[in-house]
């Protein structure tokens, strides 16, 4: 019984038949009918304009989002638990060519306004010191928290205000979208450039950047082919955009996921290290009662010396949740 990662789950069928559909000659690279209808499909979704660019690894679409609005000399604003910090192997000092991570506090995961301004205040304004450039959020957060579209309006009324560009992580924005039960446009006001995740929530090999500023699009484009994510047959990758989109299939992928995980959230109790708010549990368990749960068939990871981590994906079924549910009651 799966709880490894959402990354784990399988592609889902209408994915495989998108790609299947996408098997026919067409014009190379982004050229192609399903690249050059994404901007579209997602204004839509959005309700604003945008500039979408699939790239194949949530990795790359957060560094090359990061590396249309930093500077070399310049800095990113992100949680201390941020990805970008904790699991991208040092990818944004690659793609930035070196630019640094400035590392905030906060309960959950998440930045607010002042623990943004507690780390950048400090900063003096001259070339002896690395300017912030941006500022990064992860909707949902690393411990799977949700920022509501306030939350979210004043971290980009602080980065207006102080000239810098706003990037939202959305590896699990399904799971936040699905959790607010808002329009995806009412969580992303003021956020300039979105990693869209869609391989965690049934996807093959796809991501999509949505870029609410055109102009940044514009780098990303030359800084895509430079990293070599300009794939010549990328109409593969855009089928599985649209396969995802098509009748709000993310959607409905990310509540069977969040679904499965407040099964198993109802039986925790006080063992819940954070709110569950997406598809993620941290749950305290010591070295014995961890070995008890795996010897009976659960697969997790754990976190810490006395905490595990059990993701739930679009795929859980329910009979599984409801069995780790039971076994944690009775732990």
């Amino acid at each position: 019984m799966q709880f490894l990662s959402d990354n784990s789950a399988p592609v889902h069928p209408a994915v495989w038949e998108a790609m299947r559909a996408a098997d026919a000659n067409d014009t190379p690279y982004d050229g192609d009918g399903h690249s050059q209808a994404l901007d579209e499909k997602f204004a839509a979704l959005f309700g604003r304009d945008c500039t979408v660019l699939w790239v194949a690894t949530g990795t790359a679409a957060n560094c090359l989002a990061l590396a249309s609005m930093v500077q070399p000399h310049g800095a990113v604003v992100c949680h201390r638990e941020a990805h970008i910090e904790m699991d991208e192997g040092g990818a944004p000092g690659f793609f930035l060519h070196g630019a640094k991570l400035i590392l905030c506090e906060g309960e959950s995961a998440r930045l607010t306004p002042d623990t943004i301004r507690a780390a950048i205040d400090p900063v003096r304004d001259d070339v002896h010191q690395v300017q912030p450039h941006a500022i990064s959020i992860t909707q949902a957060s690393e411990y799977g928290c949700v920022y509501t579209p306030d939350e979210v309006r004043a971290i980009a009324e602080l980065a207006k205000a102080r000239g810098l560009g706003l990037h939202m992580d959305g590896a699990r924005f399904a799971n936040a979208v699905a959790h607010l039960d808002l329009p995806p446009g009412d969580v992303t006001r003021g956020v300039d450039a979105l990693s869209f995740g869609c391989i965690k929530n049934g996807a093959m090999s796809a991501e999509a950047i949505v870029f609410f500023d055109p102009a940044l699009a514009d780098v990303a484009r030359y800084r895509r082919k430079r990293a070599g994510h300009l794939q010549s047959k990328g109409r593969f990758l855009a089928a599985q955009l649209h396969a995802m989109l098509e009748g709000d299939l993310w959607l409905a992928n990310a509540r069977a996921a969040n679904a499965a995980a407040q099964e198993i959230a109802g039986a925790c109790g006080e063992r819940l290290m954070h709110p569950v708010e997406a598809n993620e549990l941290f749950v305290r368990c010591n070295p014995q009662e961890r070995e008890t749960l795996r010897g009976q068939g659960f697969a997790f990871y754990d976190w810490g010396a006395d905490a595990a981590r059990f993701v739930t994906a679009w795929d859980a079924r329910e009979e599984d949740a409801r069995a780790l549910s039971k076994a944690i009651a009775t732990l």
